[in-house]
């Protein structure tokens, strides 16, 4: 509880506002938690329908009656079943000192599909001499649930209260209940198994949902399938991507029409000078370069959320076991990677729920290989100049990127596995949610919330990259060449249109050659050799040095080198030109980048977290050392490859 003051309160103070009643939601993963949780809270947690996702607790506020404080917990099994959720949730139902208050009553959530995990959660808060109260509901199917809650609360010794996902007024219920609860201050009660099984038994036909059992045993015999469930799996993903290359297509113009007005209305309404330059070509330019991919990203993640809330993404961690274990991973490893695929950091932090410190580390090191959110403008650049127009092509060529960034990190697990970490992997236990019908609502809220956190790093990391990329491209200036001057020259002696193409290509030559004197010209030339096997020009050196702090950077940044024209960034990517003359992303040189881009470890944080969750500065820099390796290696292999025959 918390500490009383030292001095006695003056007459004139007034009186201090009511304590919120503290309520934890508890109890398995998959049955509804955090859905509540952002019901009552307007939060916008999200997490994904299978365990190991959500590790701490989290705490929001909501006014009922009274100002009820809700603490999230995260899905469990057992209070003791060695897990870091397991650990979260004892740590936040009891006292820790000043900082924390425990809750004054607990909601175990209950899938009536699973009473007996549920009530084994029961018999550990009675145990404890927990004040609870029980929400019976059905994870988000769409049943019935019979039988009356005071009866099985009668059976159960508790409070009952049944929830489906839709009642709005679930919240004031349960706060009244878990009031009541806590008054009467239960003593501790020790229950056997015996009486879970019967209890469970009684209720079981009691409740009696009515559910569609046959179809999903049908399905799931399908899906989970070695063979054509993997092909069912490869084929979902890619109609997902063909979904997401052709219809964001529309919205993503519309986006770079948008930034090249503004982009015009800038340069209009502000004198020429080094203002109108940097808000026009470094900031507007440069985060517009990145927030064009927006449409791509936002619909990938709702596409996903609707898989995950379906439940046919627990599904593919069965069919993901079967190829970790060769690896020497353990199925549980699914998750973290999973989730890898949004942000290689909260996934890093995910491995604390492996158990084994040699798998743990095994799967922290090559976390970073699955293709995280940061890569898909980078992806979508350069798959979209690869084919373009073309997106069945796009969509297959995107799945591969998946594919080979996946593979990449097995076969880094198994050659860690086999040297450093040696030992043997452990089997995947894991429950399969039942099939729902995917919440729109909820796929919406978590692509937005994703959509929004990528914005803000537009706004912040980028931004502030975008107006040093640009100061470092505009210093020191350059006088004009000597061939831009004599083409001005020569254009004052020709009709109107000749002119104007002429005066265009002056402009060009004037850009081109303030940017190979610029600041960011020279570094780039000077590093510019080391990346020559891969196909890089300077130009394409600067976007892959910047994008070391993080990956995203390199679409914005190469819309700031690639000046000298009026042109869209996409446009002005495809036109551009090396010192030579010849294409800057040629066909070589976009599978080299790709290939790159795939493999290569350009995140700071992320380093920063391997160093922490892993033991040590060593193993974020073996992570450094041995992805910069494999990308350059296989980026340089790809190139020569191509260039050898033709390409």
């Amino acid at each position: 509880m918390t500490r009383s003051s030292e001095h006695p309160a003056s007459p004139y103070a007034f009186p201090a506002a009511p304590r919120p009643f503290r309520l934890a939601l508890f109890g398995p993963p998959n049955v509804g938690k955090t859905t509540l949780f952002n019901r009552l809270c307007g939060a916008h947690h999200t997490t994904s329908n299978f365990p190991g996702t959500t590790q701490e607790a989290r705490v929001g506020t909501t006014r009922l009656d009274h100002t009820v404080e809700l603490i999230d917990l995260p899905g469990l099994y057992a209070l003791h079943d060695g897990s870091e959720e397991a650990a979260a949730c004892r740590r936040a139902l009891s006292p820790a000192g000043d900082d924390w208050t425990p809750p004054d009553a607990v909601c175990l959530v209950i899938d009536v599909a699973s009473l007996s995990r549920g009530l084994r959660l029961l018999r550990e808060l009675l145990t404890l001499g927990t004040p609870t109260v029980v929400l019976l509901g059905t994870a988000g199917r769409r049943e019935q649930i019979a039988g009356q809650p005071s009866h099985v609360g009668h059976a159960l010794g508790v409070e009952v209260i049944y929830w489906n996902q839709g009642d709005a007024d679930a919240g004031q219920a349960i706060f009244e209940a878990a009031r009541r609860a806590a008054d009467i201050h239960p003593a501790p009660r020790a229950l056997d198994d015996d009486w879970i099984v019967r209890t469970s038994a009684a209720l079981g036909t009691m409740l009696s949902p009515r559910r569609a059992s046959a179809r999903a045993d049908r399905a799931d015999g399908l899906l989970l399938h070695p063979i054509l469930g993997m092909i069912v799996f490869v084929l979902v993903m890619w109609l997902l991507f063909w979904s997401v290359f052709s219809l964001a297509a529309y919205p993503m113009n519309w986006i770079e029409q948008m930034f090249a007005l503004l982009s015009d209305a800038t340069r209009s309404l502000l004198p020429a000078g080094a203002l109108s330059d940097l808000l026009a070509d470094g900031i507007i330019a440069g985060v517009g370069a990145t927030v064009v991919f927006l449409p791509q990203i936002a619909m990938l993640f709702l596409l996903i959320s609707i898989l995950e809330e379906s439940g046919y993404l627990a599904r593919g961690a069965l069919l993901a076991d079967r190829l970790l274990r060769p690896f020497g991973l353990p199925g549980s490893a699914f998750v973290p990677l999973l989730s890898a695929h949004a942000c290689a950091i909260p996934a890093i932090v995910a491995c604390r729920t492996i158990r084994d410190v040699r798998e743990r580390v095994a799967a922290i090191l090559v976390a970073p290989f699955m293709s995280c959110s940061a890569r898909l403008p980078v992806y979508a650049l350069l798959v979209s100049f690869l084919f373009v127009d073309q997106p069945a092509r796009q969509a297959t060529a995107f799945i591969s990127a998946y594919i080979i960034g996946a593979a990449a990190g097995l076969f880094s697990a198994l050659l860690f596995r086999k040297t450093l970490l040696k030992g043997p992997s452990s089997v995947l236990a894991i429950e399969l949610p039942s099939w729902r019908v995917p919440s729109v609502r909820t796929a919406v809220r978590a692509a937005t919330v994703r959509s929004l956190a990528f914005l803000r790093k537009a706004g912040t990391t980028i931004l502030v990259m975008m107006i040093a990329l640009w100061w470092l491209s505009s210093y020191p200036h350059v006088p004009p060449a000597a061939e831009a001057e004599a083409l001005r020259a020569e254009a004052a002696t020709q009709a109107s249109e000749d002119a104007k193409a002429i005066l265009a290509r002056a402009d060009q030559i004037d850009a081109r050659a303030a940017a190979r004197g610029s600041f960011m010209g020279r570094i780039g030339r000077t590093v510019q050799p080391l990346f020559a096997p891969l196909g890089y020009d300077w130009q394409l050196t600067i976007g892959v040095m910047s994008s070391f702090a993080a990956r995203e950077v390199f679409v914005s940044t190469m819309s700031v080198v690639l000046t000298g024209s009026e042109d869209g960034v996409i446009d002005r990517m495809q036109a551009a030109r090396r010192d030579d003359g010849s294409l800057v992303f040629n066909r070589p040189t976009l599978v080299s980048l790709l290939v790159f881009y795939i493999l290569a470890m350009q995140c700071l944080p992320t380093l920063a977290v391997t160093a922490r969750e892993a033991g040590g500065l060593k193993w974020a820099l073996l992570q450094l050392g041995w992805m910069s390796t494999l990308a350059y290696l296989a980026a340089m292999g790809a190139y020569q490859i191509l260039v050898a025959i033709g390409a």
